[in-house]
């Protein structure tokens, strides 16, 4: 069974835009799964896999491939990626072990020199995935409904490859500020050369130099210049970029409050999860991605909450392209309770002391993600903050965990308790508030409600599930829904900014699954609320200019 068109899309984009080498070869496209055709990189579980039958705890992927004649010079190491498998992969190359990576959401790979022949070679993906609470697992459920979702298993981004240079750039951090950046190469060559934009090659021999700009170009939403940079050294050329913007809290007007570039910014964010109604984890086209952030900034909201899922890299290339804020939820693991997690704080009891989630192991596998969360993405000038724990799901040690991820990135701004169960220590005050309408007033921390609306109109034709429906208070309308909407950000939000409310995330950006409280439909074919309103709402919040 041959596979067309959706497996061309991801088998042409580049699945790493900040260390970008001319080496590139995907193998995205026909697989099999238990001897069943696959289309990767979708997940099973998703239509666009292709794949047939039930999914088990433990599976396996095998393709054969060719390498190019011309792929990698002598002395090149060839190096196969996964974008992300979830949970457990053990990868072989003709029958050899070559990697084993446990987690399901962060890029991992492994240099196949050795075990490569000249002609068609195996390769070869075991995978468990037990939905294991030790492992970081987001909004997925076996057993889906209401907030919870149909789980993903296996692959569920690019597996690529590319030839190495000796001496190559393994790795950039650019740390930007408002005149320059602060860059630190990975590489065992004596000297780099760096090129930004058109400018004057400059060659180094520290691993951390400064670079300042001519004439600096600030990154903000409605201007997000990027500059284009390459690094050289005598035989590796990679092509990155950077901005130039900073994100801190400032007092301004007698309030601590989120300032972008030195400026107040209102964070006027939607809660974004990720899903797609065809292809769960993955959209059948990448350009999707750019699609969402489009049609949010149309609606005029600055801010994407990228709510407990770390997306493909081309989903945070096109918000630092488009000028995109992002909030980036650390993904969760441990137990949940709905009656204590969810129920209990709604009414308002929202304090307690951190629980533990079940273990060192788990602890340990949550900090390790964690770390390697903000590692990875690092580099993006779309992210702003970080969320660490969710509604107290698995959390533990959430002030010893806030200054550790503050410590490894201080460039960013932290919710460590988003919703309830604040400790010690955090940026913010950040509340959840579903089920009331309220004025709120900041104390010494900038106010954040990093939660709230998430008002329901199923769109018959558009729905997932015909039979159930989720959210947070019923509409049947684009006039009813846009007046609720609008009712909540009067009250709440703009009657609250004088008082030092810093920033709204609504829910949600589209419907999932049995949840019907998008901005959009889960097919993202109807926009479910009124455009012109919607911006006219941003005008009132200063985040959208007056046309």
């Amino acid at each position: 069974m041959v596979f067309t068109s959706p497996a061309c899309d991801w088998a042409l984009e580049y699945p790493r835009p900040q260390l970008r080498r001319a080496s590139f070869f995907s193998l995205n496209g026909d697989w099999l799964l238990n001897d069943k055709p696959i289309r990767v990189p979708f997940a099973p579980q998703a239509a666009l896999s292709g794949y047939e039958g039930a999914v088990p705890e433990e599976f396996t992927y095998t393709r054969t491939f060719t390498l190019p004649n011309d792929f990698a010079k002598p002395g090149d190491s060839v190096r196969l990626h996964f974008g992300a498998v979830d949970q457990i992969a053990a990868v072989f190359v003709n029958g050899r072990p070559a990697v084993r990576h446990e987690g399901g959401y962060l890029p991992f790979f492994a240099d196949v020199t050795g075990l490569l022949v000249a002609d068609e070679n195996t390769l070869t993906v075991h995978v468990t995935d037990t939905l294991s609470h030790d492992y970081p697992y987001g909004k997925q459920r076996k057993d889906r409904g209401g907030m919870w979702y149909t789980p993903i298993s296996g692959i569920w981004q690019s597996v690529w490859m590319e030839a190495v240079p000796p001496m190559a750039v393994e790795g950039l951090r650019i740390t930007p500020d408002l005149t320059g950046i602060t860059l630190q190469v990975e590489t065992d060559a004596d000297a780099y050369t760096v090129t930004v934009a058109d400018g004057e090659p400059r060659t180094f021999t520290e691993k951390t130099v400064r670079i300042e700009v001519e004439n600096p170009h600030l990154w903000t939403p409605d201007d997000p210049y990027l500059y284009p940079m390459t690094v050289e050294t005598a035989a590796d050329r990679v092509e990155s970029y950077f901005a130039l913007r900073t994100s801190t809290i400032e007092k301004v007007d007698g309030y601590n409050r989120f300032c972008l570039n030195g400026q107040p910014v209102f964070w006027h964010g939607v809660l974004d999860q990720g899903y797609f109604s065809d292809g769960i984890y993955l959209p059948e086209d990448p350009r999707e991605y750019e699609r969402d952030i489009l049609r949010m900034k149309q609606l005029g909201f600055n801010l994407l909450r990228k709510h407990i899922k770390i997306e493909p890299e081309t989903f945070y290339y096109a918000c630092d392209r488009l000028g995109m804020l992002v909030m980036q939820d650390m993904v969760n693991n441990g137990g949940y309770s709905w009656l204590f997690d969810t129920a209990l704080p709604n009414i308002g009891l929202q304090k307690r002391p951190d629980r533990y989630p079940g273990g060192k192991q788990r602890k340990a596998i949550f900090e390790a993600h964690a770390a390697a969360t903000q590692k990875q993405l690092y580099n993006h000038p779309c992210i702003v903050s970080y969320t660490i724990f969710n509604e107290g799901w698995g959390q533990f040690d959430s002030d010893r965990i806030y200054a550790n991820c503050k410590a490894a990135d201080p460039t960013r701004i932290y919710d460590a308790t988003s919703g309830w169960f604040a400790q010690k220590q955090s940026d913010m005050d950040s509340l959840h508030i579903y089920f009331k309408v309220k004025p709120l007033a900041a104390k010494e921390r900038p106010l954040f409600l990093s939660e709230c609306g998430g008002y329901t109109r199923p769109i018959e034709g558009h729905r997932f599930n015909t039979e159930k429906t989720y959210g947070y208070g019923d509409t049947d309308s684009e006039q009813a829904l846009t007046d609720k909407i609008l009712e909540l950000y009067k009250i709440m939000v703009l009657d609250s900014i004088p008082h030092g409310l810093c920033g709204c995330i609504y829910t949600q950006v589209s419907d999932v699954e049995d949840e019907v409280n998008g901005l959009y439909t889960y097919d993202r074919e109807v926009c479910k609320v009124d455009v012109q309103r919607m911006q006219q709402l941003a005008v009132q919040l200063g985040v959208r200019k007056a046309e």
